[in-house]
């Protein structure tokens, strides 16, 4: 798991036994030419923690929204190993 650091403002390692780690809130402002920096993370969000859905006729899960590029000090496929994902709901 990953968790937010507010100080660093980028995602690390999630504190020991901690499953879900809250996430600021995120503001999306449109950007002509947006081109994303290779150091992120193309974290996925999804609706809900159940990470299957139903696909789409774009091919892609209902459950799944967008990906947020995160910044991160790791490599892409450490957090993608680790399937990080950013979720709206918990299933509790």
């Amino acid at each position: 798991g990953a968790r937010w650091d507010r100080d660093e403002r980028r995602i690390m390692d999630s504190y020991p036994r901690e499953m879900y780690s809250p996430m600021p809130v995120i503001l999306f402002k449109p950007t002509e030419d947006y081109q994303t920096d290779p150091k992120d993370y193309s974290c996925p969000l999804y609706k809900t923690s159940v990470r299957a859905g139903v696909l789409s006729t774009t091919g892609q899960s209902t459950n799944f929204i967008l990906a947020v590029d995160l910044p991160t000090d790791e490599h892409a496929e450490y957090w993608t190993l680790r399937a990080t994902a950013l979720l709206c709901q918990l299933n509790d």
